[in-house]
């Protein structure tokens, strides 16, 4: 009879810590869900498995991370992440760093959101352009509302205004060519 309450005493011990523990589980699985779903936005969304969107690639990138807090400053890391397709121009940090002294700083001001906006823009194209669409002396219509010219020279690289094209990384939402010039759009 003693076995019988000793076993019965463990096993609803156990049982209890077995239901502590899920429900401390499914409360941290909850302020997870909920802290995500406060944030908002497609750029919330973890995923491990899958391939990367465009801000995932930049994110990634240690050569962008000038890029990234720009696209941060600016609210547009969702419109980014969101499904495309796209095309962005990324300018590495040393591209961003050959600006003059300052800009990078002053752009980042809550009170110069419009300008980093529209330059931001000014690096994305609606629809996916990979390397071999871009030809010499085409027009590509940016999110900005203006144009960019694409160059060609004779080794085949390839020039998004001035900007050499050094590498390209296919992401699920677009393409993402790393420039080494920062897009700065035409004045209006």
């Amino acid at each position: 009879m003693k076995t019988i309450k000793l076993l019965f005493v463990i096993g609803t011990f156990s049982m209890l810590l077995a239901c502590g523990g899920n429900q401390a589980e499914t409360s941290d699985q909850t302020s997870t869900e909920s802290a995500s779903a406060t944030a908002g936005g497609q750029a919330m969304i973890a995923d491990d498995e899958s391939e990367k969107n465009i801000v995932q690639v930049a994110v990634g990138s240690p050569d962008h991370t000038t890029l990234v807090a720009a696209v941060q400053a600016a609210d547009l890391v969702n419109v980014l992440a969101n499904n495309g397709p796209l095309t962005v121009f990324a300018p590495t940090n040393a591209a961003f760093a050959a600006l003059p002294e300052g800009t990078v700083e002053d752009l980042l001001k809550p009170e110069n959101k419009s300008k980093l906006v529209n330059i931001i823009h000014y690096h994305a194209a609606p629809g996916t352009y990979k390397d071999a669409f871009l030809k010499d002396g085409m027009n590509l219509f940016m999110a900005s509302g203006a144009n960019s010219k694409i160059e060609v020279n004779e080794e085949g690289d390839v020039f998004v205004n001035g900007a050499k094209i050094l590498a390209t990384i296919q992401a699920t939402n677009g393409v993402v060519h790393v420039v080494d010039k920062v897009l700065l759009p035409p004045g209006k």
